[in-house]
């Protein structure tokens, strides 16, 4: 089992730090998640909420994740670093292309994205970039960046890129695996279809066996049910070394996991315990490495 913790809410300055102690207490890696900007008029309803409004403060810290990546990579030896998620059809292709092959060569090929077709037209809009086809866009721009990473002369030709023949250095040192998150059907037949895995929420064991068996589903329809996929999710379950095991049964190969955090206050709104100085990390992490990171990985 790999055991990932999150930035969401954390002070941006501190998250180098943080990183540096997961990587000493043995975690797999870090996730970082993604907004542009908070408008202050949104027009665009945010859609996990009963009253379409988003459940941080206009003010929450959301550092770009591929500086972040690099920071992060920069001052650890093996943590990985991930998304939940990143909304690439949001920016150009060449710029998507460009920053996480730069975070991948400084972290060392330690890097994963996690995308998403996103939900807000507003930061659409605002770099230039179509809202209405984000889907079957990101579809092939997956397909694109495997190929831009690759090194040396690379171009791409398809229906929404037309890449001529260029050098994208630096390039990844390796492969850079793609998953996608998200619910909805286009998201899961997109991880099923064209991707190295799947990130989802926060679940309980029960109400993650049914997302598995669609996934899994897709994914033999697709003919890709036997080449490596990973499924990443949170577990709204106690911690214990038997619900991991359990989770691993179900084809879940990866946990979200904040030692340091309650998630039913974190996704109410309430956030000030996250933005700590980063010694106060410490200690969870420890011990939370100690009881089940050390014994399942």
């Amino acid at each position: 089992m790999k055991f990932w913790c999150g930035t969401a809410f954390m002070n941006t300055i501190e998250m180098p730090s943080v990183a540096k102690m997961m990587d000493d207490a043995g975690y797999h890696g870090m996730l970082v998640s993604d907004h542009l900007v908070y408008p202050r008029k949104p027009k665009t309803p945010y859609p996990a909420t009963p009253d379409g409004k988003p459940f941080w403060h206009p003010e929450t810290e959301w550092p770009d994740p591929w500086v972040l990546t690099g920071a992060m990579g920069a001052v650890t030896t093996n943590l990985h670093f991930g998304n939940n998620v990143y909304i690439a059809p949001a920016r150009p292709i060449i710029d998507v292309a460009k920053v996480v092959g730069t975070a991948a060569a400084i972290a060392g090929g330690r890097v994963s994205i996690g995308l998403s077709a996103g939900w807000n037209r507003e930061e659409f809009d605002l770099l230039g970039q179509d809202f209405d086809n984000r889907g079957p866009r990101l579809n092939e721009m997956i397909e694109a960046l495997r190929v831009l990473w690759k090194g040396g002369w690379v171009s791409w030709k398809g229906e929404y890129y037309d890449i001529p023949e260029m050098m994208i250095e630096p390039h990844p040192p390796e492969p850079v695996p793609i998953l996608c998150g998200g619910e909805s059907g286009p998201a899961l037949r997109r991880a099923a279809r064209h991707c190295d895995g799947w990130v989802g929420t926060a679940y309980t064991l029960e109400d993650a066996k049914p997302w598995i068996d669609r996934i899994n589903g897709l994914r033999r329809e697709y003919g890709r049910e036997n080449e490596p996929f990973e499924i990443i999710i949170g577990l709204r379950e106690e911690p214990s070394l038997d619900v991991y095991k359990q989770a691993e049964d179900l084809g879940i190969g990866a946990i979200m996991v904040n030692p340091w955090a309650n998630w039913e206050r974190t996704h109410s709104g309430d956030h000030a315990d996250l933005r700590a100085q980063a010694e106060q990390y410490r200690a969870p992490l420890e011990a939370f490495a100690e009881k089940y990171v050390s014994k399942l990985t």
